[in-house]
């Protein structure tokens, strides 16, 4: 069945390569996206999805924490952010965090924290190294997630240190992993018009270098649906994909959908279909043939699209995340978090197997109370 769908489209030879295991071009990335041939590509997709990663659909139980929305980038995209004199902006203290985390975790029994926030102007190195001592104490078996290679970049710069000495000291303090935010289009060009002030994509990846040589696992990421070209999204991607060639360090590709409400760019409203969403999954799938997992944000593209993103390569509905701030403010209307039970309940509707997963992927069983138990 397959077969016949490829040998129909306008795009079979680039389909039939990636099924055949070739690696994809510039120019095949570029063809995918201007193909029309939705089913298809999606095909493919979930044929490549299925023999990495069989029937299963992973999900992890974890917690949100935006520590600040203090920022002195205030990117063009971003409603989250705030001045430090706003009204309404806030900084965590270290009580507060863990006052936060303690408040779901007998609840849910989480087994990651997943913190970011803003690149407060003021907040020292100590803030963050207590930060993570003080959840790994309070917390030991839980994983620590924590701060975009932006949000490093941002501590060195404020300790008067390098990256990789920055990176070193969180490591020691309890950081476990890094989220892949942050890394938005690599385009000179695309972070020109949407985060001037924000490092560049090569020094996005230069830190998740450095992270991956001291072995600390990464995401990685893309916001798509603001300026960006095919060509440019083909771009980031393989820079992606050339960075994993070197350090095998990241764990997951996550497309973030762009939400423009309340943010400078708001009159890009509309710019991206769910047929597009789709089309961007099912060639990530497609182009990144060396990492494992395709994450859908549900937050921010949706329950119904996510769950059909599963049938696009996409392998992994992230988790019940608790309380999301910075998609939120830019007018998204999902749920701030969700039960373990609807996450089941939802992949089991797409014809997939749940399975919880660890922050690393490690298959997490759970006893009659409820506690996890790592395989």
């Amino acid at each position: 069945m397959i077969d016949e769908i490829i040998d129909l489209s306008d795009v079979g030879d680039v389909l039939r390569r990636s099924l055949d295991g070739g690696r994809l071009s510039v120019e095949d990335g570029v063809r995918l996206f201007e193909s029309n041939d939705i089913h298809a590509i999606g095909a493919a997709a979930n044929e490549v999805r299925r023999r990495i990663n069989g029937n299963r659909t992973y999900y992890v139980v974890n917690r949100h924490i935006n520590y600040t929305d203090i920022c002195k980038n205030r990117c063009a995209f971003c409603a989250y952010s705030r001045n430090e004199a706003d009204p309404d902006a806030y900084a965590m203290s270290v009580d507060d965090i863990l006052a936060r985390a303690s408040s779901y975790y007998d609840e849910i029994k989480f087994t990651e924290l997943h913190i970011v926030g803003g690149l407060h102007p003021t907040l020292p190195l100590e803030y963050y190294t207590e930060m993570l001592s003080s959840i790994r104490d309070k917390f030991p078996g839980v994983h620590i997630q924590a701060f975009t290679a932006v949000e490093i970049a941002h501590i060195a710069e404020v300790g008067g240190l390098s990256v990789r000495n920055t990176l070193q000291i969180l490591i020691d303090a309890g950081l476990g992993s890094m989220p892949g935010g942050g890394a938005e289009v690599f385009s000179e060009r695309v972070r020109d018009a949407i985060c001037p002030e924000k490092m560049s994509g090569q020094a996005w990846l230069d830190v998740m270098r450095q992270a991956h040589e001291l072995g600390i696992k990464s995401n990685a990421t893309m916001l798509y649906g603001h300026v960006e070209t095919g060509l440019e999204r083909v771009e980031h991607i393989i820079a992606l994909r050339d960075m994993q060639d070197v350090t095998g360090g990241f764990m997951t590709f996550i497309p973030l959908k762009f939400h423009p409400e309340n943010t400078k760019l708001s009159h890009l409203a509309a710019q991206q279909s769910s047929i597009d969403d789709l089309k961007l999954y099912a060639i990530s799938r497609l182009m990144l043939d060396n990492i494992a997992h395709i994450k859908v944000f549900w937050i921010m593209l949706g329950l119904k699209i996510a769950q059909v993103a599963l049938s696009y390569g996409a392998d992994d509905f992230d988790g019940t995340v608790v309380e999301e701030k910075i998609t939120h403010r830019a007018g998204a209307t999902t749920p701030e978090g969700l039960t373990v039970a609807d996450i089941v309940r939802l992949i089991q509707e797409t014809g997939t197997a749940p399975i919880e997963r660890d922050t690393l992927y490690n298959e997490v069983t759970r006893n009659e109370a409820g506690l996890p138990a790592i395989s």
